[in-house]
């Protein structure tokens, strides 16, 4: 049933004047804030408002409308595209989390900073394994902020007439931050390579010199965040250039417990199941143990069963080891001599009788 929920005058008022201006960013930010507002009283509408805000804006060309983002003058395809805030929760270690914090207090208390000469550039560096959370961090920066993000589209960014480049470099450069948005720089090893590459033209290296010019070149209150899995691949000089920097790692153990309370058990996972897959799965990422979650969810909705720890557990072992995974036995085994896990952890995961597993261990 719907239920009615209050709204304060001035965000009605301000997603009224956003939407007949089709603006987007606006509409989302407001969106966001009332569905913030009403999570405790109407947490069902709240989640609906968040859906909503998620979807793209209709086209309006046709309306003789067209949002001005800088384009590639060859291509004409557009350089940067706006990311709706995400709606997933970040997990994140002490460290990772500490960094985030720290850069957030000081996007919003720079005044204070600048007026002790504490201030900065307010650029993120983040580097780590694919699927370990960057992407997912650019979009919370920018929810918490309530800014929009713009990611940058390498593919367009990056022409087949290499003089291009860096015309665009600059286009993206002098657009977004006059739109008080944050620039996100994804796989940005494409355009922020070491100079002394000798695998490298000439005028890819120019590219480089081109994206530092352009970043020196912004307000110290101007946000960039860039991303990338290959950090060794990036030049000293851009290092320099984002004194804030998170680098990621596959998740730690506990962390895993609460990556798979939360994906697999929407938080009501018991504890001697969450111990045994967060002691088997360290060789996956969060967007592994997020996949498997949702596949294990999706099979026990479509067949109307409930969640089978048992395939979960299989999907795991099957991958990184080669053991069969239709052989309990094998499997029981190797969680108690590889893993370590205890008698109860094991038939968290697998059915068989108390009395078959310690038959297994024994033999």
């Amino acid at each position: 049933m719907p239920q009615d929920i209050a709204v304060k005058e001035t965000d009605l008022l301000e997603l009224i004047e956003g939407a007949l201006n089709a603006d987007y960013t606006v509409v989302r930010q407001i969106g966001n804030r009332i569905a913030k507002d009403c999570l405790a009283t109407a947490p069902d509408t709240s989640k609906r408002i968040k859906s909503a805000t998620r979807r793209n804006g209709v086209p309006l060309r046709a309306a003789g409308y067209s949002e001005a983002l800088p384009v590639d003058p060859k291509s004409r395809g557009a350089l940067v595209e706006e990311q709706p805030w995400p709606i997933s929760p970040i997990f994140l270690n002490s460290a990772l989390k500490h960094t985030f914090d720290s850069f957030i207090a000081s996007v919003k208390k720079y005044d204070l900073l600048a007026e002790h000469g504490l201030s900065g550039r307010m650029n993120l560096l983040m580097a780590g394994p694919p699927g370990t959370g960057k992407t997912l961090v650019a979009g919370h920066i920018a929810s918490a902020l309530s800014m929009p993000l713009y990611v940058v589209r390498l593919d367009s960014l990056i022409s087949s007439l290499l003089g291009d480049t860096a015309k665009n470099i600059r286009s993206v450069f002098e657009t977004i931050p006059q739109k008080n948005g944050i620039i996100f720089l994804d796989e940005f090893d494409a355009v922020a390579k070491l100079r002394n590459d000798n695998h490298e033209l000439g005028e890819l290296k120019r590219v480089v010199n081109t994206l530092i010019q352009s970043i020196d070149s912004l307000d110290d209150r101007a946000i960039v965040i860039a991303a990338t899995n290959h950090a060794e691949l990036l030049d000293r000089a851009i290092w320099r250039r984002f004194p804030y920097r998170m680098n990621f790692g596959l998740p730690d153990e506990d962390l895993r417990k609460h990556l798979w309370n939360y994906f697999l058990f929407s938080d009501s996972g018991e504890p001697n199941t969450l111990s045994a897959l967060a002691k088997i799965s360290g060789t996956l990422s969060g967007a592994d143990i997020e996949s498997i979650s949702m596949s294990a969810r999706r099979h026990a909705l479509i067949t109307g069963s409930p969640l089978d720890p048992q395939q979960v557990t299989k999907d795991i072992l099957h991958s990184h080891t080669e053991v069969d995974p239709a052989e309990k036995r094998a499997i029981c085994t190797l969680l108690h001599r590889t893993y370590h896990l205890s008698q109860s952890e094991i038939l968290a995961l697998i059915k068989v009788s108390r009395q078959t597993l310690s038959t297994y261990l024994k033999d």
